[in-house]
């Protein structure tokens, strides 16, 4: 949930910046909550985790991927949620 956004103007560059400050404590705690309870584990099917839209977005960003490009979009999940950075977002914890 955004929380606050700041508009900087950079006189060196001539750039304009906003700065976006996210509270992502509620995300984390529902995957704790989920993690918790044991729902997400039936048959084969997994729930491996829960990523905010706006990390998504950042993600894509930072990958240089259109948020069109859905088979690129999963491999960047895959990729982060199996880096370890993002653990606090893991509901299940195996590989994919």
């Amino acid at each position: 949930m955004k929380t606050k956004e700041q508009v900087h103007f950079d006189n060196k560059n001539g750039k304009i910046i906003i700065e976006s400050t996210h509270d992502n404590q509620r995300y984390l705690d529902r995957v704790e909550d989920i993690r918790k309870s044991g729902a997400g584990m039936t048959g084969e099917n997994r729930y491996v985790g829960s990523i905010p839209i706006h990390v998504m977005q950042e993600w894509c960003k930072d990958a240089g991927i259109k948020w069109s490009d859905v088979n690129a979009r999963k491999e960047i999940v895959r990729k982060k949620l199996l880096s370890g950075d993002f653990d606090k977002l893991r509901v299940w914890k195996g590989t994919f």
